[in-house]
């Protein structure tokens, strides 16, 4: 056991908060088809990407801190 590889747990905590998210995951995919024919690079959903992104971080965070010593 001692020589085994610790598992991140983050990622499926992050995993089972994605449904709690669907908004912002709606939001950036619409985003992300408006700008799909952008030649000029000047479009971009980086505000709803890390929208979506704090809010799975919001999900998260209370867990993991809980299990903090």
């Amino acid at each position: 056991m001692a020589d085994e590889e610790p598992v991140d747990q983050k990622r499926h905590l992050e995993e089972a908060c994605k449904p709690k998210c669907v908004k912002q995951l709606r939001s950036y995919e619409e985003c992300v088809k408006r700008i799909q024919g952008d030649e000029s690079g000047h479009k971009h959903c980086t505000g709803q990407y890390f929208d979506y992104w704090s809010c799975i971080d919001k999900c998260v965070a209370p867990i993991i801190f809980s299990k903090l010593k």
